[in-house]
């Protein structure tokens, strides 16, 4: 990784510049974290960007106190090293997180952290990426964008919900049932998130009704 001039370098406030000797990776969660172990060990350098904090961000602030992984894990395990054998079948969410850290730190994987990229073009002249973040630009000849599909939560639009005086609350702010205990719970769909938060309330002593658009 070096440095890069800009053409109006004498302006203080523009931002620096940085040249990255192999892939720009985008996003430090499995997939991310994935890319750069499997370049890692084909001995190709790479950098990730993370907007957030931390590895894994979702898992830490997005994610329920009970959510286990929805598959047996060996269909979950990244790439070059496994879940710990200790581990269940069905991994508890900070299970999951600490074999995430475990990962990164076996291969050396030091993500740049609250850089959030705000763009990201390819120069069809010089044939390199830059990729632009709140106060860098990043130059390199590839880009590999690992946002995940679940980064931004879907909040459908609900006519009339201004007028409901009680909570609603999405799924990746949902954290535990005992805020609800022995109140009346609306669940709005039956996927693995709605079925799992179903049965967290009824543990927690709320009394769950679930609504679903089909058959």
């Amino acid at each position: 990784m070096g440095s890069c001039k800009h053409q109006e370098h004498d302006q203080p406030q523009e931002p620096k510049c940085l040249w990255i000797h192999g892939p720009i990776i985008v996003g430090a969660g499995p997939s991310g974290l994935a890319a750069a172990a499997s370049l890692s060990h084909n001995r190709i350098p790479s950098l990730i960007l993370e907007k957030s904090d931390c590895i894994a961000s979702l898992w830490h602030y997005r994610t329920y106190d009970r959510l286990k992984l929805h598959l047996p894990k060996h269909f979950c395990e990244l790439p070059l090293m496994g879940f710990p054998q200790n581990f269940p079948k069905y991994p508890s969410k900070d299970q999951f997180i600490s074999y995430m850290e475990s990962y990164a730190s076996h291969f050396s994987i030091q993500p740049r952290f609250n850089q959030t990229v705000l763009a990201a073009e390819f120069d069809s002249v010089s044939r390199f990426w830059r990729v632009s973040t709140q106060d860098t630009q990043y130059i390199s000849r590839w880009l590999i964008v690992a946002t995940g599909e679940n980064a931004e939560p879907v909040i459908p639009e609900i006519l009339g919900i201004e007028r409901f005086t009680r909570t609603v609350v999405h799924t990746s702010m949902y954290k535990s049932g005992s805020e609800f205990k022995n109140q009346r719970v609306l669940v709005v769909g039956c996927g693995n998130s709605g079925m799992e938060v179903s049965l967290d309330l009824c543990r927690q002593n709320a009394i769950p009704h679930m609504v679903v658009r089909n058959t």
